[in-house]
């Protein structure tokens, strides 16, 4: 079998890219996207060097989210850039998604790994070296770690900070991506603490010019 992170990594080769700098997540909060279609913002941040696409609406039914989870998944194959989908299994398999994203509550890494094809991207939550040693364990292809800084996308979460990604870097051999009100005033942090990616929602879809917001970022990667 392959290394659990080469999946990631095979994904990322397509779009170009073995490092992933910035990692849009779509955020379905009533609001954020300011009334902006959604699949141009996601298309917009492609453009400006994103290099995967997740999928995170936590309020519509997920019958409600399959019309956008197709459209996103048929642009990102178009740009070549992997599509993930957050929290549903079911959904990720339904559009033919890349991989899917589960946290700490979800699906264990372990089940959803049975469930899913062995070639899709399986990425996990953690806030700590042990959940991340855990989830590379059970089969996950990257883990992400935070809350690192103040965010409002989701209000249960645990503070973490650069140290932690840190730790996180030193426990597993995954690719580790960076979450929690990253934007371009915190992320030269998440870039020195080592990790290969970032994730963020407000500091990309809110932006007036989303493609260069997008680009200001994935620049900071170097």
């Amino acid at each position: 079998m392959k290394r659990n992170s080469s999946r990631f990594q095979d994904g990322l080769a397509k779009s170009g890219s073995e490092k992933e700098p910035a990692r849009p997540v779509r955020d379905h909060r009533p609001g954020v996207a300011k009334g902006r279609d959604e699949v141009e913002i996601a298309r917009e941040a492609l453009a400006g060097g994103a290099r995967l696409l997740q999928l995170r609406d936590k309020t519509r039914e997920k019958g409600l989210q399959l019309p956008i989870a197709r459209a996103l998944r048929a642009l990102c194959r178009e740009r070549g850039a992997p599509f993930i989908v957050n929290d549903h299994v079911d959904l990720a398999l339904a559009v033919e998604a890349d991989g899917v994203h589960v946290g700490q509550k979800d699906l264990p890494v372990s089940v959803v790994r049975r469930l899913v094809p062995p070639e899709m991207i399986v990425g996990c939550s953690a806030n700590n070296p042990e959940e991340a040693r855990r989830a590379e364990a059970a089969g996950a292809d990257y883990v992400s770690v935070g809350r690192l800084f103040p965010t409002g996308s989701k209000q249960d979460t645990r503070p973490a900070t650069p140290e932690t990604l840190r730790a996180v870097k030193a426990a597993v051999s995954l690719p580790v991506c960076a979450i929690g009100g990253i934007n371009e005033a915190n992320i030269d942090e998440v870039v020195a603490a080592g990790v290969e990616m970032a994730a963020v929602i407000a500091a990309v879809i809110t932006a007036p010019d989303v493609r260069q917001a997008a680009r200001r970022l994935a620049a900071r990667f170097g």
